[in-house]
């Protein structure tokens, strides 16, 4: 065979030698519209702009709009004479010119009841009167039939996003007075230097940078300006830590939803175990239940199978799912209404959990257990928050102790001086829920941690056990096995509410429910099989 003739070498591109942009060419970051042609002779702008049904649907009330005044009282009787400022956010560009789907910032939603598809770059302004505040809602309307950006604009165009509000049907669907956006600077900056102006920061960038320039123009105690930002951001958050009764209905809704994805799940492991990525089957089998029924996930689903179980967040759910594991399925849907479930169930492949998994399952229960009751002693004394964490580890310390783990004694590992329990349970035991899985996260820590349970409070109970595979310090029997059991809480005025009590929970439940769901998927191959 001849040898072929060797290529020359190819000069490399020198960059600065590239020929100057040609007359017309776009600027660089207009150059995402590359890929297509948008038509622009006045024939067509004549023939787009006719013929449209432009009459206009009856708006409705948001179901939310109920409540949101009195949300909006709290903050206006909490800052008198201020000007508040709650921007939605913009839109989060996910790579070039796609955007990730818009979720407003969770004040803004919780003040505004918008739900779903809110209106980004809109921002609500709280102006001070004699007796408390106007609240008016900023956003860019839909742009009419005849207008370049319904057919242009691939951001706020109908043609390419869909049907969007004009300021009489938002102004009707929330309740709240309704404005053009482009006025919103001008709102939101006036008489800067005779009224205190508090923001919601991290938000918005633009709308934060525009507050910090004019707070600079008039001399503002800049340090000052961002500690009131903090407190409002603060008081935001702690509104949320007691739930109003949409809220509670919401959050029914999100864990109905989830119930159906854990189903979902459990079908599903028979198709995991015969996959190379049987976490990811796990994974998309829940986030079709969530999406399907709601707005999708409210969170990274976590698939951990087998030692992944003892990563606390693992959601790459990239890893295999095999015989004789523990799965632990962490998910959450999120509503409509934006608000979402957090439940956490550990599950057997195989539909029967070996005995030290028995084990470390029924540890893991137990301690749910007395944390749920720990908190529902608040209806005879008053229970802090903080108190149904200890529950569950006083529970978990001895079970360690039992289980010839701990180096010390229970008692002296659950001193502030010990603690050696906590290497295999790192993280709190509860953490409130509703717009945010980690909701409230920016309350004062006596309003959190440290404040007393009261009805309407809505939080998770999931202690866990997590022991690695590479623990040297246990047998190796425990090795590689996670157990978290996590459900959602109502505090009522008489104890609390598992919002997840229908979600099979104890060791017999769990396997009765993995065994029925493989008992039926085996019926299914069958019948498949015989109609072949």
């Amino acid at each position: 065979m001849s040898n072929p003739e060797t290529p020359a070498t190819p000069e490399p591109i020198d960059p600065s030698a590239a020929a100057p942009p040609a007359a017309g060419e776009p600027e660089l970051d207009e150059r995402v519209n590359n890929r297509s042609r948008r038509p622009a002779s006045a024939a067509f702008r004549d023939f787009v702009a006719a013929g449209w049904d432009t009459s206009a649907q009856e708006a409705e009330p948001l179901a939310a709009a109920a409540f949101t005044p009195a949300r909006r009282a709290a903050v206006s009787a909490r800052f008198p004479g201020e000007r508040i400022v709650v921007p939605a956010g913009p839109l989060k560009v996910r790579s070039n010119d796609t955007d990730y789907r818009f979720r407003a910032h969770s004040a803004f939603i919780h003040l505004t009841g918008l739900e779903t598809d809110s209106e980004p770059d809109s921002v609500l302004v709280m102006e001070p009167t004699d007796d408390g505040h106007e609240a008016t809602f900023y956003f860019r309307p839909r742009a009419g039939f005849d207008t370049e950006e319904f057919f242009s604009d691939s951001r706020y165009g109908e043609y390419w996003v869909g049907p969007r509000d004009d300021l009489r049907t938002m102004s009707v669907r929330t309740g709240i007075a309704c404005r053009d956006s482009a006025e919103a600077p001008e709102a939101i900056a006036k008489d800067l230097g005779s009224i205190s102006v508090r923001l919601v920061r991290a938000a918005d960038e633009a709308v934060q940078t525009q507050v910090d320039e004019a707070r600079a123009q008039v001399q503002a105690d800049l340090e000052a300006a961002r500690a009131g930002d903090d407190e409002l951001a603060e008081f935001l958050s702690e509104l949320r830590l007691i739930k109003d009764s949409h809220e509670v209905d919401a959050l029914r809704e999100a864990v109905a939803i989830t119930r159906e994805g854990f189903d979902r799940v459990v079908a599903a492991l028979p198709a995991a175990l015969a996959d190379e990525r049987g976490e990811r089957v796990i994974e998309t089998a829940f986030e079709t239940a969530a999406r399907t029924a709601g707005n999708g996930v409210g969170y990274d689903t976590i698939a951990a199978a087998g030692d992944h179980a003892c990563t606390l967040h693992w959601i790459k759910n990239t890893g295999r799912v095999s015989p004789g594991d523990l799965v632990l399925v962490d998910a959450g849907a999120e509503a409509d209404s934006l608000y979402t479930a957090d439940v956490t169930r550990t599950l057997p492949v195989d539909g029967t959990f070996t005995p030290v998994q028995a084990k470390v399952y029924d540890a893991v229960l137990e301690a749910a257990d007395a944390a749920f009751a720990r908190a529902a002693e608040h209806a005879t004394r008053p229970v802090i928050f903080a108190e149904v964490h200890d529950a569950a580890m006083e529970v978990l310390a001895h079970r360690l102790e039992e289980f010839g783990l701990l180096p010390v004694t229970a008692e002296q590992a659950l001193s502030p001086e010990g603690q050696q329990h906590r290497r295999w349970m790192v993280h709190g035991t509860s953490h409130h829920l509703g717009l945010d899985v980690h909701d409230c996260a920016q309350a004062r820590a006596d309003m959190y941690l440290g404040a007393r349970l009261e009805p309407g409070m809505v939080f998770t109970i999931e202690p866990g056990l997590y022991f690695k595979a590479a623990d040297l310090l246990i047998p190796a029997e425990f090795r590689g096995i996670g157990v978290r059991i996590e459900d959602d809480v109502l505090v009522t005025p008489d104890g609390v509410e598992n919002l997840s009590a229908a979600f099979p929970r104890t060791r017999a439940e769990v396997e009765a429910w993995v065994r029925g769901a493989g008992r039926a998927g085996s019926t299914a191959a069958g019948s498949a099989a015989a109609r072949a």
